[in-house]
């Protein structure tokens, strides 16, 4: 019986019963992230990082592709940056899709470079997974959430006219009218 109950309370975490959620409240309205520590314990233990230390309010969605991104994390309304901590591994063979409402953590070229910014995939995004028969943890981009909440703020935030100079994206990516984080607050789920 105790066999049992265990098994059950480890489906249920894996199920994301209890996981933890991190509220995005945004010029726009808000959304939902449900961090996955399952699959990405240090993306994710990262991530609640900046969340705690209030890293992103006051930030600017900067990159907008629609059916394909959108991307935010430390960028203001003027171009300036806020400094990070020191890059983490790459969690990206974690089994996890980078699927449509799934976030994930942008990176540069070097596996091993993220720091805190993010996106959320707007379609499936298979082009962002681990290629087949790399290395692990050596390509792709590591899904480590999905939005539970508010993906039709996501679709808003989305479809937002381009054209300004927000972040270090050409401006055919950047919203005109900045899409401001208010406020990103760890939830209930």
């Amino acid at each position: 019986m105790r066999r049992l109950v265990l098994a059950l309370a480890l489906a249920t975490f894996a199920s994301g019963a209890n996981a933890t959620e991190v509220r995005f409240d945004t010029s726009l309205g808000s959304f939902t992230i449900s961090l996955d520590a399952a699959h990405a314990p240090k993306t994710a233990a990262n991530f609640l990082r900046y969340v705690n230390e209030k890293h992103f309010d006051g930030t600017v969605v900067y990159r907008i592709v629609p059916g394909f991104v959108i991307q935010m994390g430390s960028y203001d309304a003027q171009g300036g940056s806020k400094s990070a901590h020191a890059p983490i591994a790459l969690e990206s063979g974690n089994g996890l899709k980078n699927l449509r409402g799934t976030v994930s953590m942008a990176r540069s070229g070097e596996p091993n470079s993220a720091t805190a910014e993010f996106f959320v995939n707007l379609s499936d995004n298979d082009s962002l997974d681990p290629e087949a028969g790399a290395a692990p943890n050596a390509t792709g981009y590591a899904v480590f959430g999905k939005v539970v909440e508010g993906m039709s703020v996501v679709d808003k935030i989305a479809a937002v006219q381009t054209g300004g100079s927000h972040g270090p994206f050409p401006p055919d990516a950047s919203p005109y009218i900045p899409v401001t984080i208010t406020h990103a607050v760890v939830s209930a789920p």
